[in-house]
């Protein structure tokens, strides 16, 4: 077989602007899908709907996200990845504008709809700056890069932590509704300015099988992460609601813990990939990370229900470990698949991942009323439990 591979390099100092940029436009896109979360109080409050409706609003972006990734991956193979996150982003600010009208309505159907849009477009970040980072850096810093790439994603939920709810508390959730917005296209601008497709070998027929048909390995793994976004997506959801209603917190107080909960969670990922480029597997240290998560929100949801002082520290280190694996997972379904199937494995890996996490807000939010926080939470630890064995360690291929 002979290909040819384009050679143009962008230096080291770009390749890391990159990098900058696509974690600028993940985070963007973070704040818009899971910022939504932290209007469940106001949502209560000034709309008046119940923690079930409320908690489905909420999960309308995650929806849209589940609708439209691997669309977007499928554009990602064929059209590159800066054409995907410039158009993306540039949509995403637009449906949050919106959004922001569907606010000042007052209409939950609207709004919800709106921000269901806006999460379809934001979902163009997963696949191409994800892309960009696997093209661009080399497996021995692939971890380490990949780590930074996705702690977008806290990062971008710790900002809508400290300023949604508290913004909504003041102006408004329309008032609310513009920082996701903004946040949308200032990444858009960035990317214009700074993002280049990585180069890619030439396609010859028969040069891109369907990883799928090859064994079960990427499959494996979309599981695996379905069942570790249970634990994470309630922690994102419910942490503010329950420091604010079962803790007596304030939104201010509330927020700024989660905020720093995010924080350290990005660190988090990072010393995951690290971790990862140093023991040469991401899928070791996956299963160390489950069998983790499983521990601390069985802690969690002892302690909660004793009313122990010890919870709140425990919902930051359940928010640091719940996503501490999806960096390592994300490198290892784009290593497996190769440059023509990635941005396809990377939207079905965040579809399998979203689909599951749009159902937790809802269901969460009756668990919650039913039989209170602590048992979700306790319930939560079953599913890392039910993932570790379930991690294909055994199938990984050495790191080149």
């Amino acid at each position: 077989m002979s290909v040819t591979v384009d050679q143009r390099s962008p230096g080291r100092t770009r390749r890391w602007a990159m990098l900058g940029a696509s974690t600028l436009a993940q985070a963007a896109a973070a704040v818009t899908i899971h910022g939504p979360a932290f209007l469940i109080p106001s949502l209560r409050d000034q709309l008046g709907l119940s923690l079930p409706q409320a908690g489905l609003v909420a999960a309308a972006p995650t929806l849209g996200v589940v609708l439209a990734l691997v669309a977007w991956g499928m554009v990602t193979d064929r059209r590159g990845e800066r054409l995907v996150l410039v158009t993306g982003l540039l949509l995403t600010t637009g449906a949050g504008g919106l959004a922001v009208l569907g606010a000042r309505s007052q209409d939950p159907t609207m709004l919800g709809l709106t921000l269901l849009v806006a999460g379809a477009a934001a979902a163009s970040t997963a696949s191409a700056s994800g892309r960009v980072v696997v093209g661009w850096f080399p497996p021995r810093r692939r971890g380490l890069a990949m780590g930074i790439r996705q702690m977008a994603q806290p990062v971008g939920v710790g900002v809508a932590a400290v300023s949604i709810a508290v913004t909504a508390e003041r102006h408004g959730v329309a008032g609310a509704l513009l920082v996701p917005t903004l946040a949308a296209l200032v990444g858009a601008l960035v990317v214009i300015a700074v993002v280049i497709d990585p180069p890619r070998p030439a396609r010859v027929e028969g040069d891109a099988p369907n990883p799928y048909l090859r064994d079960g390995y990427l499959a494996r793994i979309h599981l695996v992460s379905v069942l570790l976004v249970v634990p994470q997506f309630l922690v994102w959801t419910f942490a503010l609601v329950w420091l604010i209603t079962d803790r007596g917190w304030s939104a201010a107080a509330a927020g700024s813990l989660v905020g720093l909960a995010q924080v350290a969670g990005a660190l988090g990922r990072i010393a995951a990939g690290a971790l990862s480029d140093r023991v040469s597997s991401r899928l070791r240290p996956l299963r160390w990370v489950a069998v983790a998560a499983a521990v601390c929100m069985g802690a969690l949801g002892v302690a909660a229900g004793l009313d122990a002082a010890i919870a709140v520290p425990l919902v930051v280190v359940a928010t640091v470990l719940t996503v501490a694996d999806n960096g390592l997972a994300f490198t290892a379904v784009a290593e497996r698949a190769g440059p023509f199937w990635s941005g396809r494995a990377l939207g079905a890996q965040n579809t399998a991942q979203y689909l599951a996490a749009s159902a937790v807000p809802p269901v969460a939010g009756v668990v919650v009323d039913r039989i209170g926080f602590a048992a979700a939470f306790a319930l939560a630890a079953l599913c890392p439990l039910l993932a570790a064995p379930l991690v294909p360690a055994e199938q990984e291929h050495p790191l080149r």
